[in-house]
């Protein structure tokens, strides 16, 4: 059972723990079996707005864990306490990955972890995470950043996101995206260079693609172009671009094509369907083509993908 500890001192933001709390910390063995093994980690009682949070260990136990989560810290201008940081920079050494949630990037750049990677934080501090580790590549324009060993990610609900990345690392797509319904939040977002990942698919709404998204979802396995999309929803295609970029993030190429290999990883994990029946299904075409695109976008081949996420 891989073991999640989450890094807790006074001055912590109660959102972003929370959210590892929810995530990491709830009975979902009837979903997957065995889960986490969570445990929240501080020196003493800890003091985080209004809530009172009593430790289940002390921070030395952090050396111990699979993964740590540090989350947001809510004084940037103060550095964070001394105990939290060497014991953070005792867990990476001891070979745990560790992960920040928002501000927790200062605490991360105070252990020497941030130096030589890329990194963000919350946009409204990422300019002062750059100035105080100026050896780290700060990001201003990402949800997170997945460096393998060390990952960081931007304010709120991008904190989620970047827990959910780590589910799907761990557990697969199908699981990460169950825990994401349950917790009735949008498929993963793309954090914009991390693996096993999908792109984002915004909550119905009132804007102009709300019905166009479903639509195509619908169609994987058909050969859609841009033309079609942008005729579909009633636009031209430089509008259709710009409606995209606004609500995803990427083009509407970039999009569809994350949506082929999302369906893909899914169909992979849960059914027995060949190679080439998963192609079809997803607009590829070929067994060759999955293949390619495939490892291109998640780093594995699609048989090395099912061995390792098959339910």
């Amino acid at each position: 059972m891989a073991s999640v500890a989450l890094a807790v001192t006074d001055g912590m933001l109660a959102y972003e723990l929370s959210v590892a709390v929810e995530v990491f910390g709830s009975d979902v063995t009837h979903l997957v079996d065995p889960w986490y093994d969570f445990r929240l980690c501080g020196s003493d009682p800890v003091r985080v707005g209004r809530f009172l949070l009593e430790p289940d260990h002390g921070l030395d136990h952090l050396a111990s864990a699979d993964t740590v989560i540090v989350p947001g810290w809510a004084d940037t201008d103060r550095e964070p306490p001394a105990a939290l940081v060497e014991a953070v920079r005792a867990a990476h050494r001891a070979g745990a990955r560790v992960a920040s949630l928002c501000t927790g990037a200062f605490v991360l750049g105070a252990a020497g972890l941030l130096d030589g990677r890329r990194a963000t934080t919350h946009w409204a501090h990422t300019r002062e995470l750059a100035r105080r580790h100026p050896a780290a590549t700060v990001d201003p324009d990402v949800l997170y950043v997945d460096n393998g060993d060390v990952l960081t990610s931007a304010g709120k609900a991008a904190a989620m996101d970047l827990c959910l990345h780590l589910v799907r690392l761990d557990h697969g797509s199908a699981v990460a995206n169950t825990i994401a319904r349950r917790l009735v939040i949008p498929p993963h977002r793309d954090g914009g260079q991390a693996q096993f990942i999908a792109t984002p698919v915004p909550a119905a709404g009132n804007h102009p693609l709300g019905e166009l998204f479903p639509w195509v979802l619908e169609r994987l396995d058909q050969p859609l172009t841009v033309e079609d999309l942008a005729r579909r929803a009633g636009m031209s295609s430089r509008h259709l671009g710009r409606h995209f970029k606004h609500l995803t993030g990427t083009t509407p190429l970039r999009w569809l094509h994350a949506q082929r290999i999302r369906h893909a990883q899914e169909l992979l994990e849960t059914t027995n369907a060949t190679v080439d029946t998963v192609a079809a299904a997803t607009g590829m075409g070929t067994a060759t083509t999955l293949r390619r695109h495939f490892h291109r976008s998640v780093g594995v081949s699609p048989d090395t993908y099912r061995r390792t996420f098959r339910a």
